[in-house]
């Protein structure tokens, strides 16, 4: 069975419940995705940054979290959908499950969309071939891979 024969609800139907959308786990940004964000909520990127961005331990751009750890663009559904981040389009599809497919079942934990009485070297193939949509060859070769 080759990747193109695997379907996304084999492993994962959204519920919309906004789980994914909560936590401290740093959903970091690129200079493009902040001029992407800020131009689509009609900030300028210093205002942006200013307001919804906060800098990781190492220099890198995060988008900011509420008191109640949820992201500043959730409220009951994504604010920024169609301008969203990569990890957060990539979700639940991540390069994490690649390297531990452990993560799977944990991040299943938390969201109820997420399957686990599931085909994992389909989900495997079905994920390499998910990311094509996000990351570049190049990013994609060197993703490790330990399952």
């Amino acid at each position: 069975m080759s990747s193109n024969d695997f379907k996304m609800e084999e492993f994962f139907e959204c519920t919309q419940c906004g789980e994914c959308c909560n936590g401290y786990g740093g959903n970091f940004t690129d200079n493009l995705k902040i001029r992407d964000i800020a131009q689509f909520i009609g900030l300028s990127v210093d205002d942006f940054k200013d307001s919804f961005l906060s800098l990781s331990s190492d220099g890198r751009y995060m988008l900011a979290v509420k008191e109640d750890g949820n992201c500043v663009f959730f409220d009951k559904n994504c604010s920024i959908h169609p301008v969203k981040p990569r990890m957060c389009r990539e979700w639940p599809f991540l390069p994490a499950v690649l390297k531990e497919r452990s993560n799977w079942e944990l991040m299943s934990s938390a969201c109820p969309g997420i399957k686990t009485d599931i085909n994992y070297e389909g989900l495997k193939k079905f994920i390499l071939k998910y990311l094509e949509k996000t990351r570049s060859k190049e990013e994609i070769s060197k993703l490790e891979i330990n399952w």
